[in-house]
């Protein structure tokens, strides 16, 4: 939101004044359910549950060794669990 005060209170240009603003709630959707996914996606990994089958159990396994051995994966897990950025 305050991008969107900077680029309100800044802008030159009457087309474009505001922009942020008007966009403010479809912005934070966007980011809140790639938070909400990036939740699951830990929950998925790092916990068991009863219900689980044993190829679940070996997926989960697999992907804990992809994120461990990744560079690129790790990053990314870094990256979402210390909180993405608020791109526009």
């Amino acid at each position: 939101m305050a991008a969107g005060f900077v680029e309100f209170y800044k802008s030159q240009k009457a087309v474009n004044q505001g922009d942020l603003l008007q966009r403010y709630t479809e912005i934070c959707l966007h980011r809140g359910w790639k938070v909400q996914h990036f939740s699951w996606w830990m929950t998925s990994m790092l916990h068991r549950f009863p219900s689980e089958s044993e190829f679940e159990r070996h997926r989960q396994l697999a992907e804990l060794t992809y994120v461990m051995g990744s560079r690129a994966s790790s990053t990314s897990l870094a990256e979402n669990y210390t909180g993405l950025s608020f791109s526009l």
